[in-house]
């Protein structure tokens, strides 16, 4: 089961909305096939994993999976989606047992596959490793049981507590490394989201240049629409969204998404609209005020904070954030400390 997480983890970039899954096919105590969920829209962890099978094995293949036990870390589908039910797959084949790591919330799953199997005459074990399940597919399973996107709060801050500069002018903080892991990170979200201010001051690309992976979407907080189009977020690297309350409209690679009084409850309406575009996970870099609603609200599930070794006289104070902290990172210069919100 700890190879199905480590498989399933190698889709990280590419699957959402869909979890990651990864699957282990084992035949008289030898691992006979593996395979993973890579991209959405293509074959599932147990397809690739009996396919990998078939082509190692052959002619042999088919009575090898009939005395095969099959781990898999979530639940095999039992409904048509963009591919066939993987509990039909399995049946077919006739697998001696199916070890599952997590039960698969979707609605049209939930249990189903697993009945499925049991009616078959498969035996079946669920909740191997179901905590390490958990965190892997933590974007998944807010978003199916929360209706709503995994919100990822980052910011740094120098070592006395300043986010940025009194005045509108970009300031690096955190280091080299540091930097590049927050490019890697984006890499596995599915946007980022900043407020026009973060924009109008620093001009950002929020782009993965230093890490190789997606481009996430950029979603943009900017209420009349006061961003210039000549500032990058306006090019046509990657699809933006704007939230405003002006208009509704598509530009090119330039979404324009008219909301109702973005003054009060704006981190609520902000997470249902992303949910409502299938936006499984985000990443809010910025600014302070953006930052500080998501907290006031409780609205957000995980806090990166980078703390420089740099001191400045004056600034503005960075956001305070209170939640269990999980982790502490040297980065060099930097430290990483990493807050869950268990509220």
């Amino acid at each position: 089961m700890r190879r199905c997480l480590e498989l399933a983890e190698l889709g990280i970039n590419d699957v959402s909305p869909n979890p990651m899954v990864g699957c282990v096919i084992v035949s008289e105590g030898k691992i006979i096939g593996e395979g993973f969920h890579k991209k959405i829209g293509t074959a599932h962890a147990e397809v690739n994993a009996v396919n990998d099978v078939i082509e190692r094995y052959g002619e042999r293949a088919p009575a090898m999976l009939k005395s095969a036990t099959v781990y898999v870390s979530l639940e095999p589908c039992a409904h048509f989606g963009k591919t066939p039910p993987c509990a039909d797959l399995l049946i077919r084949h006739e697998v001696k047992e199916v070890i599952i790591g997590n039960a698969d919330p979707f609605p049209a799953v939930n249990g189903k596959g697993i009945e499925k199997l049991k009616a078959a005459g498969i035996r079946v074990q669920q909740g191997v490793l179901d905590e390490e399940g958990l965190v892997l597919n933590k974007r998944f399973f807010t978003r199916v049981e929360k209706q709503r996107p995994y919100i990822i709060l980052k910011w740094a801050q120098t070592a006395n507590g300043y986010f940025t500069p009194l005045i509108n002018k970009k300031q690096w903080i955190s280091n080299p490394l540091s930097k590049k892991l927050v490019h890697k990170w984006r890499a596995e979200e599915d946007a980022i989201l900043v407020g026009k201010k973060t924009v109008m001051t620093d001009n950002p690309e929020l782009n993965t240049r230093e890490w190789p992976g997606s481009n996430p979407i950029r979603i943009v907080v900017d209420k009349k629409l006061d961003i210039p189009q000549s500032s990058h977020v306006y090019n046509d690297q990657v699809k933006t969204i704007f939230l405003n309350e002006v208009k509704t409209d598509v530009e090119g690679t330039n979404h324009f998404v008219q909301m109702e009084d973005m003054t009060f409850y704006l981190p609520q309406k902000i997470a249902f609209q992303l949910y409502l575009m299938d936006i499984q996970s985000v990443i809010i870099e910025g600014g302070a005020n953006i930052l500080n609603q998501f907290i006031a609200a409780g609205l957000w599930d995980e806090a990166r904070v980078i703390k420089s070794s740099t001191n400045w006289q004056e600034g503005v104070t960075a956001p305070q954030i209170n939640g269990y902290l999980e982790e502490i990172i040297p980065l060099n210069t930097d430290t990483l400390f990493i807050h869950q919100n268990r509220g």
